[in-house]
């Protein structure tokens, strides 16, 4: 049955995959974006009402990260207009194990809506589409908790499920925690993109403090400093995300993929082969 979905965050990683599913599905599938008409930009609350207008479904990821200051007031405001405008399911994308995030559930939860939470652990794509991914090119990548495993999952799997929870009843009222089959630390990651993509690349270890004071030396905004830093000692400092879940192949009925085919179909690409020039 062919439905009307708004996918919010429709240009980011996850929304992305997610609409160019739901359009060989057949759905009518609206971007929420600062550059869609109508658009939905999180900090200008008046134009929700428009861009929700005769849609059944939404799909939710709240940019930069639901643990930021605001987030949950906006994700509270978002459900309110969501009941206004009759809307039917809500699908939330939030990260494993940050419990600011969990805040942000609760409200979708109690909504009196159907909806589905999808957890997340790290991203594959973080190293071919987000901030991993300059390190990479320079050939040295710097990185604290370089001991932890971590369950990187794929982009493409958490956009399936939340196709699947958009479009299907059954997935109503479930929270899904999805993470990759096996758990690779930062300098295994790395050096396996090394190696596939033929591109010698570094990797060092090394404290919160310093990692973050390299960041602030390279005067990135310091709410996106607070973000990583969050990230890092709050969601891949805590043990229990090194734990492995079933979500993926229960929703999918089929493996995860994994990191090995994720390096190996994005090093086709060439993505990983740019030159950079180092400054002196």
């Amino acid at each position: 049955m062919k439905q009307n979905i708004l996918v919010i965050g429709g240009t980011g990683k996850t929304g992305k995959r997610i609409v160019n599913l739901l359009n060989k599905l057949g759905h009518n599938v609206r971007v929420g974006s600062r550059t869609a008409n109508p658009a939905f930009d999180w900090h200008n609350p008046d134009g929700w009402p428009a861009a929700l207008e005769g849609m059944n479904a939404v799909y939710i990821t709240y940019q930069p990260d639901l643990a930021v200051p605001g987030a949950l007031e906006a994700i509270e405001e978002l459900v309110k207009v969501a009941k206004r405008s009759h809307i039917k399911k809500l699908v939330l994308l939030s990260g494993k194990g940050e419990r600011e995030a969990q805040l942000c559930e609760q409200v979708v939860i109690h909504s009196g809506l159907d909806h589905t939470i999808v957890r997340a652990n790290w991203f594959n794509q973080n190293f071919s589409e987000n901030f991993l991914v300059e390190g990479v090119l320079k050939g040295h990548v710097a990185l604290p908790f370089a001991e932890m495993k971590i369950p990187f999952v794929d982009a493409n799997d958490i956009a399936e499920v939340a196709v699947k929870a958009l479009t299907e009843d059954e997935h109503n009222g479930k929270i899904y925690e999805l993470t990759g089959p096996e758990g690779l630390t930062f300098e295994e990651a790395i050096s396996l993109i090394s190696k596939t993509s033929g591109k010698d690349i570094q990797f060092t270890g090394v404290s919160i403090d310093t990692y973050v004071a390299a960041l602030r030396a390279e005067n990135l905004p310091e709410d996106f400093v607070w973000l990583i830093e969050y990230l890092f000692t709050e969601v891949l400092g805590n043990p229990s995300n090194s734990e492995i879940t079933n979500d993926i192949e229960k929703v999918l009925n089929r493996k995860p993929i994994n990191f090995k085919e994720y390096v190996e179909k994005t090093s086709s690409t060439g993505v990983w082969n740019v030159i950079v020039e180092q400054s002196i």
